[in-house]
Parts: structure tokens; C-alpha cells; sequence
């Protein structure tokens, strides 16, 4: 079996959290040097964790704010 790309795991973790309700709609994500810091990976690694949430619209950024988790009555269904 392959492995998964760090940035899946990631990714895969925020979504487990929320659907186990460890993370509601409006929390606020850890910043980037903080996951960076708990993966133990770049920090390209999570902007591209970051970019997978945001296109099934898990979270969304606000600028100067922060990155929030969504409503998972609003994501994007993976075919």
C-alpha cells in the first residue's frame, strides 16, 4: 500500500476532528507554524494541506485572522 502525502494526512486529520466534533464550525485552525511544528513538516506542506480544505470548502482564510472551519453542510462531496 502506498503511503499517504503528508499533506493528506493533514488535511484528512482536520476533517476527522470536525466530523468527531473536536472542531466546530467557526473554530479557528492552528496556525501554519503550529501544525508545521506538530507534523514535523514544511511549511508547504501545510499551505497545500491548507489548499485541499479550502477547495472542499472545510475552511475558509480570513485575512488577518485566521483560517475557520465551515460548515460541513457547505463541503464539497469528494466523487
Amino acid at each position: 500500500m502506498r503511503e499517504v502525502p503528508d499533506y493528506w494526512r493533514i488535511a484528512d486529520d482536520v476533517i476527522a476532528d470536525v466530523r468527531s466534533e473536536k472542531l466546530k464550525p467557526g473554530d479557528k485552525l492552528p496556525s501554519i507554524a503550529e501544525l508545521r511544528e506538530n507534523y514535523r513538516v514544511s511549511h508547504g506542506t501545510v499551505q497545500m494541506a491548507y489548499a485541499r480544505l479550502e477547495a472542499l470548502r472545510v475552511i475558509r482564510r480570513q485575512q488577518g485572522k485566521g483560517v475557520f472551519v465551515t460548515d460541513p453542510a457547505l463541503w464539497m462531496r469528494e466523487p
